[in-house]
C-alpha cells in the first residue's frame, strides 16, 4: 500500500550529507545500479554507497569520463556503457548486469537532462522525456527480475522541484503536435519520474520492491549545462559576480536524499513517497515556492496513464 505523503522525525535535513546519512550502515553484500554515476550528485551517490561496502555498476553515456572520474574512489565499483537515449543501448546494460549479478538491491535513475533545445532519441522521442523518464522505464523493466530477486529491492527516481512547472500531456508527451518549450518539457519529465514511482510502489509492493521519487534540492551541477549563464542570473542561481546562490545544496549534500531514500531504516516497509531534505515532503504551499510536492504527482489515475502510455512507446512491460 503506498504510503502517506507525510513527514517523519528524520535525523538528518537540508544540510545533511550523503556520508552522513549513510553512516553506520553496512551494505556489504548489496548490489546497487547507479545511472549517471560519475557527474554531479550522481559521483557523490556512487561514493557513499560504495563507501558502505555496497557493490556499485554505474551505467554511463561517457564510459572514458566515468573512468577518469570514479578510478581511485574506494569500494567496488564497476562501470557499463548505457545511452538512456538509445534503446539498444538499454537492453545491452541490462543484459550485462544479469550476465554478472542474480539480484539488484537498489536501483537508482540519477541522470538526467535539464531545459535542452529540442532533441530526440533514437526513436524519435523528446529527449527530456525520453532520458528522464522513458529510457528509465526501459531500463526498470528490463532489471525487473533482478530486482524481484533481491528480496526488500529499493528503486529511487530522481525527479525534482521542477515537478511544479506542468503535469503531463499523455497525448503529446514527446512535443510532435505543439511548439516545443524547454521548461514545460522539463516539468512533464520530472512530473513523470514521480508518477513512475508511485505506479512503479504499487505494482512492486507485492514482490518486495518499494519505490521512492525525489528532489535532491538545488545544487550546481553540469545538469546545467544547456543554460546559459545569464539565464541563471535570471533565475536567481547566480549573483552578477557569478556566486551561486547561498540556498543551494553541494553536491555532497545534493546527494543525501537519493541515500536516505535507497538505505534509510525509516522507510522500511513503505514506499510511494516524494522525498525532499531526507525526509517525506510536505505537500506544496504558497510560502514555500522551491519545496513540497504538487497534487498531480500524486494522482494514481495519472500513474496509471503514464505507465499505460510509457509501455506503447517503449515497447516494454514489466512481468508483475
Amino acid at each position: 500500500m503506498t504510503s502517506a505523503q507525510t513527514p517523519l522525525d528524520s535525523p538528518f535535513g537540508y544540510r545533511s550529507t550523503a556520508k552522513e546519512v549513510v553512516d553506520g550502515i553496512d551494505l556489504s553484500g548489496k548490489t546497487v545500479v547507479v545511472t549517471g554515476g560519475y557527474s554531479g550528485i550522481g559521483t557523490e551517490t556512487v561514493r557513499a554507497l560504495a563507501g558502505a561496502g555496497a557493490n556499485v555498476i554505474v551505467g554511463a553515456r561517457r564510459p572514458e569520463q566515468a573512468h577518469e572520474v570514479l578510478d581511485g574512489m574506494a569500494g567496488d565499483i564497476a562501470i557499463l556503457p548505457l545511452d538512456l537515449l538509445d534503446p539498444a543501448s538499454i537492453d545491452a546494460f541490462a543484459e550485462s548486469v544479469a550476465a554478472e549479478h542474480e539480484t539488484i538491491d537498489i536501483l537508482i535513475n540519477n541522470a538526467a537532462i535539464m531545459a535542452s533545445p529540442l532533441m530526440r532519441d533514437a526513436r524519435g522521442y523528446e529527449a527530456q522525456f525520453a532520458a528522464n523518464h522513458l529510457g528509465h522505464f526501459q531500463l526498470t523493466a528490463r532489471l525487473w527480475p533482478l530486482l524481484k530477486a533481491g528480496g526488500g529491492a529499493r528503486v529511487v527516481a530522481l525527479s525534482s522541484i521542477g515537478h511544479r512547472l506542468n503535469g503531463l500531456d499523455l497525448d503529446d508527451p514527446n512535443w510532435e503536435r505543439r511548439e516545443y518549450e524547454k521548461w514545460p518539457a522539463y516539468g512533464q519529465a520530472k512530473s513523470a519520474n514521480a508518477l513512475f514511482a508511485l505506479q512503479l510502489d504499487k505494482l512492486g509492493e507485492p514482490h518486495g520492491v518499494r519505490a521512492f521519487a525525489v528532489h535532491p534540492g538545488g545544487i550546481a551541477t553540469p545538469l546545467q549545462r544547456h543554460l546559459t549563464m545569464d539565464e541563471q542570473r535570471a533565475m536567481g542561481w547566480y549573483d552578477e559576480e557569478g556566486n551561486v546562490n547561498q540556498a543551494f545544496k553541494s553536491t555532497e549534500e545534493g546527494a543525501s536524499t537519493t541515500v536516505w531514500c535507497a538505505v534509510s531504516p525509516l522507510l522500511e516497509g513503505m514506499g510511494g513517497v516524494y522525498c525532499e531534505n531526507c525526509n517525506i515532503a510536505a505537500p506544496a504551499a504558497e510560502d514555500v515556492p522551491f519545496g513540497g510536492v504538487h497534487p498531480h504527482v500524486r494522482d494514481g489515475a495519472l500513474a496509471e496513464g503514464l505507465w499505460s502510455k510509457s509501455e506503447e512507446l517503449t515497447g516494454v512491460s514489466f512481468s508483475v
